[in-house]
């Protein structure tokens, strides 16, 4: 089965489950698939989602009644969990909701919504929140939230950053020369690819001048981003190159290049010839 009709299969599987811990469902029907790229594939459609419906979501007088619910379930005894209960019940994440809740519980005298960076903080460092049980409950959500929130977070740059790491081990193993991001931007560059090859290299005869890590699935939208945002600003300044989305793609990425080479694998290829060994 071709990739596309996996993640096709994947993502119409995801929409009849419940919101949450849904990746033991998805690997018991998809065991061919690796945990990673099936974390990819929920994160990805769950952001789309939210883009979608975050706005409707968290309207005044939705955060109002919310905050009302919260406030009586805790008026009554019900036991921890009230805010991931909420969560499963209207649609938004467990992060997304305590963040809207912690901004009703600190609204201003004129209903205003309290500044961001005390918002972010108190998301950060639960135990500064001022409500004992508000506190344990956000804690709950971003325990709960694998999308959004300070610990998803972290752990989606963790993960990009070990499969930057093994990237650089792969080329020093191959013998490959290249400059990494920190040295570029230590070069005076802006936008720069984690990997600027100092000797181009020619993958199935293709000529490459860098390298970008993904620790990603790569399906059309996030791909399209990407090429806005980051992969054309490479081509334009260091010619072809090569993205490595390490948890699959759908296939045809390349065919929306507009004849701009970029190549697109979800491995290192091993199939590399180093140009100069052709001088």
């Amino acid at each position: 089965m071709s990739n596309q009709n996996k993640y096709s299969r994947t993502r119409d599987s995801l929409y009849k489950l419940p919101f949450r811990n849904r990746i033991q469902s998805l690997q018991k029907l998809f065991p061919e698939l690796s945990v990673d790229t099936l974390k990819c594939v929920v994160a990805q459609e769950c952001q789309k989602r939210m883009k979608g419906s975050h706005g409707r979501l968290t309207t005044s007088e939705t955060v109002e009644a919310m905050y009302k619910k919260f406030t009586n379930s805790i008026l009554m005894n019900e036991e921890p969990g009230i805010l991931l209960r909420l969560s499963d019940e209207v649609g938004l994440t467990p992060a997304l909701l305590a963040r809207s809740i912690i901004e009703r519980h600190y609204q201003r005298d004129d209903k205003s919504k309290p500044a961001k960076l005390l918002v972010s903080t108190l998301m950060k460092n639960t135990a500064l929140i001022d409500d004992r049980d508000l506190a344990f409950e956000t804690y709950l959500c971003l325990l709960e939230d694998d999308e959004y929130g300070p610990i998803a977070e972290a752990t989606k740059q963790s993960k990009g950053y070990e499969y930057e790491i093994y990237l650089r081990m792969e080329l020093e193993n191959c013998k490959v020369s290249f400059l990494h991001e920190d040295h570029l931007r230590m070069k005076g560059y802006d936008k720069t690819p984690d990997i600027k090859l100092e000797i181009p290299v020619a993958i199935d005869g293709q000529v490459i001048n860098w390298i970008e890590s993904k620790a990603l699935f790569g399906d059309e939208e996030v791909h399209r981003g990407y090429l806005k945002d980051q992969l054309y600003s490479y081509w334009n300044r260091f010619g072809p190159g090569l993205v490595i989305y390490w948890f699959g793609y759908v296939e045809d990425l390349e065919k929306i290049h507009q004849n701009r080479i970029i190549l697109i694998r979800d491995t290192l290829p091993t199939n590399m010839v180093l140009m100069d060994q052709h001088l």
